[in-house]
C-alpha cells in the first residue's frame, strides 16, 4: 500500500501541537478536547482531527484525546525521541548567538560540529569544539552521520555550502541566510530569516496609519 503523503503544513502545525500538548500536560490536564486544542492555537477543531488522522486514530469521540498518550505519539511522529547530531555552519555574531542557545539541546538538537571559511577563525575553539574549515565539510560529516545542518552565512556563500552539505548526507536545512536556496527532492529547508519577518509586519504597520 502506497505510502500517505503528509502535506507539510499538517507537519508544521503538528510541532504546535506537541507545544500546546506539552502547556496542557504543565497545567496537569489529563484529556484535552480537539476545541480546547484549537482555542489554545487559534486553529478549528475540525482541522485539528483531520491533522492527526494522516498519523493514525487518536482519542474518542465526547471524550478527547489522552494528554500523555497523544504527546508521545507526537514525539515519535516527530522524531523527537532521539538525540540528533546538528552542524553549524558560519561562527559570525548569529552563529555564536545560535552556538550558545541552550534551546537547542535541551529538545535533542545536539550541535557537535563547525564550520567556516575565515582564516582567523578556523583552527579555533569554542568550548570544546574546533571551528574546521568549511571545505571539509565532504570529508568529516558523513563519518559523523550529520542529518541537519545550521546556516548561519552571508547570502553569497549560503548556495554553495549548502551543496556541499547535501553531497556529505545532510537533508535538512536551518538557512538563517537571506537567500532562497536551489536543493533537490528530498532536502527539506525551513527559512528563519528575521529581517524579512519584520518587513512582513511592516506592511500591517502601514496599512493602519494610512486607514
Amino acid at each position: 500500500m502506497a505510502q500517505r503523503i503528509v502535506p507539510d503544513v499538517v507537519v508544521r502545525r503538528l510541532t504546535q501541537y506537541y507545544y500546546a500538548l506539552r502547556n496542557c500536560r504543565k497545567r496537569g490536564l489529563e484529556i484535552v478536547s480537539s476545541q480546547l486544542l484549537g482555542e489554545m492555537l487559534n486553529v478549528t477543531a475540525a482541522q485539528i482531527r483531520k491533522d492527526l488522522s494522516f498519523f493514525g486514530g487518536f482519542g474518542k469521540q465526547g471524550i478527547g484525546y489522552n494528554v500523555d498518550s497523544l504527546l508521545d505519539h507526537v514525539q515519535r511522529i516527530l522524531g523527537l525521541k532521539r538525540t540528533w547530531p546538528v552542524a553549524l555552519v558560519g561562527l559570525g555574531n548569529l552563529g555564536r548567538a545560535l552556538l550558545h542557545y541552550q534551546g537547542f539541546e535541551k529538545e535533542g538538537f545536539k550541535i557537535i560540529v563547525l564550520f567556516d571559511s575565515d582564516p582567523g577563525k578556523v583552527g579555533t575553539t569554542i568550548g570544546q569544539l574546533e571551528i574546521l574549515d568549511d571545505k571539509e565539510i565532504a570529508q568529516v560529516l558523513p563519518a559523523m552521520g550529520v542529518r541537519i545542518a545550521i546556516l548561519a552565512l552571508p547570502p553569497e556563500k549560503a548556495q554553495e555550502v549548502a551543496d556541499m552539505l547535501i553531497e556529505a548526507g545532510v537533508r535538512a536545512l536551518l538557512n538563517y541566510a537571506p537567500v532562497t536556496l536551489k536543493v533537490p527532492e528530498g532536502i527539506w529547508v525551513r527559512q528563519m530569516d528575521p529581517l524579512v519577518a519584520l518587513q512582513s509586519m511592516t506592511y500591517y504597520l502601514v496599512s493602519l496609519e494610512e486607514a
